[in-house]
């Protein structure tokens, strides 16, 4: 068998895990000088340019990762069908360059900075916030002397 077909047959018969790793895409070139790296994987939320195909040049959000076609859909790039209505395209992250990344997973900016994302630090729980007052509390003690001298 050949070895393109043998390739294309792994890549169709990839487990999950492993089709997950291939939807990677390379950093821009300042996102590559901060972080070290030049490829990660996509996700919703960041911003891609297109560098191949009909659209080009376009720059939007990720709206949508699919894991079977190995592709993403990106916000604005839309076909239209004879009868108007409107789909998303699907475009392979291979043609793909990411301008900047979603950073509210803090597993994924753990790692793209070279760290141990589990050993990060938790945060500490805050202390119950007691109301603030002039004056520090009574003890019962105090309050019964007070009111012996008000009757007074």
């Amino acid at each position: 068998m050949k070895p393109t077909k043998m390739r294309n047959k792994m890549i169709y018969r990839a487990s999950y895990q492993t089709k997950s790793k291939q939807l990677g895409s390379a950093l821009s070139e300042d996102l590559h000088k901060k972080y070290g790296k030049r490829s990660v994987r996509v996700i919703e939320g960041d911003s891609v340019t297109i560098l191949r195909g009909e659209f080009k040049g376009v720059d939007g959000k990720v709206a949508d990762v699919s894991t079977e076609k190995s592709s993403v859909a990106i916000e604005g790039v839309k076909k239209e069908k004879t009868k108007g209505d409107k789909f998303d395209v699907f475009i392979h992250t291979s043609n793909l360059v990411i301008t900047s990344l979603n950073t509210d997973d803090k597993w994924r900016m753990a790692k793209l900075e070279g760290k141990d994302p589990r050993k990060q630090p938790k945060e500490a729980p805050k202390a119950a916030e007691k109301p603030a007052t002039d004056k520090p509390k009574e003890t019962k003690v105090e309050k019964k002397s007070e009111k012996k001298e008000n009757e007074e």
